[in-house]
């Protein structure tokens, strides 16, 4: 029997992350022959460019499974699984697209009309749900949207941490509160504006641990803030390196960010958030017409700062009294993720079930793409101009 070929792909770490879970579940399947590609993104002569140099070298997958991008896009896959939207990474033709999404932030990138060019949109929960039917991108009578939950959360509630050798690998002292700096990584971040003072504030503080994880395809460079806060690091402040953010958001106790999905992703351990306010951002993708909604959760499942000065005592305060935002924080996450825990089961399911025998009719080659209808530039199958057919279904898939 003929193994059906499935494609990871993704540009950025973030997107191993995100749908890593799910490969290693189909991974070992005798029936399935599975492929990782893409690499970090760059741009070369107004070509998009990849270089998977690095970029797989950190996870532990079977490198004679990853294939350059340049020799996938001439070949034929039976399902494509991708944690972004770009369609730079489609293979020559495939079967099945399958979109799980990277991210679950405010911001709410992952609500756009690009997303209809895949055949299966995997939803984080019943809010995403609610988003693309707000902004009528789904329609009421079809079945290509499942909300599946998000399986980068899974680890969070199924995968618990020994916090005290984790700190102590790093080298700090597990008795000490620690909190967690992780910005977005987009332009006009709390970087740009009190981040570092708080940094600096935090530490002279010598009150708490303070780990500071920076997005890994930030879009403020070129300025290079891992050098750039280099200096504050002493035995209680650690720039750490790991590209998957899960075991530094279990072992924080608190949360210090601004629009970033680790925000929402840490509702699900239920602790203190300290946002750093960013206007410029915000108003910036509110002008844009994105989907950002900081009206139903935002900001509002902590307490948001906007200068140096006080963010120590709203660290001390948030601190002092964990459970002050507990009832919407329990609410964001019990909306946003389905069921996490197993998503990533759902998630790898409804990828493979009912896979067809080779390549179907659904097959569409890369150059029948066509611009879509709402920004004119990114292109998405000519077969998806029209809006999703939901309805959205809440997914309970078994394994093949």
């Amino acid at each position: 029997m003929t193994k059906k070929r499935i494609l990871f792909a993704g540009y950025a770490p973030v997107h191993f992350v995100c749908f890593e879970p799910v490969y290693r579940l189909l991974r070992d399947d005798p029936q399935l022959e599975v492929w990782l590609s893409g690499g970090f993104k760059a741009a070369h002569h107004g070509e998009v460019m990849f270089s998977l140099e690095g970029f797989y070298d950190r996870f532990e997958v079977d490198p004679a499974r990853v294939i350059p991008f340049e020799e996938a896009r001439e070949e034929d896959f039976d399902v494509l699984v991708c944690g972004h939207l770009s369609d730079s990474l489609f293979p020559r033709s495939v079967g099945r697209s399958v979109q799980i999404f990277h991210g679950v932030s405010f911001k709410n990138r992952c609500v756009r009309e690009q997303a209809l060019r895949y055949d299966m949109l995997c939803l984080p929960g019943r809010y995403h749900a609610e988003m693309y039917r707000k902004r009528r991108l789904i329609r009421t009578g079809g079945s290509r949207c499942l909300v599946t939950g998000f399986p980068k959360a899974d680890a969070l509630v199924t995968e618990p941490i020994d916090r005290e050798a984790f700190l102590r690998d790093l080298g700090m002292d597990p008795s000490r509160k620690t909190l967690l700096y992780a910005p977005t990584g987009d332009k006009h971040n709390s970087l740009e504006t009190i981040g570092e003072n708080s940094v600096a504030a935090i530490r002279e503080a010598g009150q708490w641990n303070l780990l500071i994880k920076l997005h890994d395809h930030p879009k403020n460079a070129p300025l290079d803030w891992i050098a750039q806060l280099a200096h504050l690091q002493d035995e209680t402040v650690r720039l750490v390196h790991g590209w998957n953010i899960v075991p530094y958001l279990q072992v924080a106790d608190l949360l210090l960010t601004d629009a970033s999905s680790a925000a929402v992703e840490y509702t699900l351990l239920d602790r203190p958030i300290v946002f750093l306010e960013v206007p410029t951002l915000l108003n910036k993708m509110a002008r844009k017409g994105g989907a950002l909604d900081i009206e139903t959760y935002g900001q509002k499942i902590g307490v948001c700062v906007g200068k140096r000065d006080d963010v120590v005592q709203a660290v001390a305060e948030s601190l002092a009294a964990p459970a002050q935002y507990h009832e919407i924080r329990q609410r964001m996450a019990n909306h946003v993720f389905h069921e996490p825990g197993s998503a990533s089961a759902r998630v790898a399911a409804a990828s493979t079930l009912a896979m067809p025998n080779g390549l179907t009719s659904r097959t569409i080659p890369r150059q029948a793409r066509k611009p879509c209808s709402g920004c004119g530039r990114c292109s998405r199958i000519s077969s998806h101009n029209a809006a999703v057919d939901g309805p959205i279904k809440a997914a309970s898939l078994r394994m093949r």
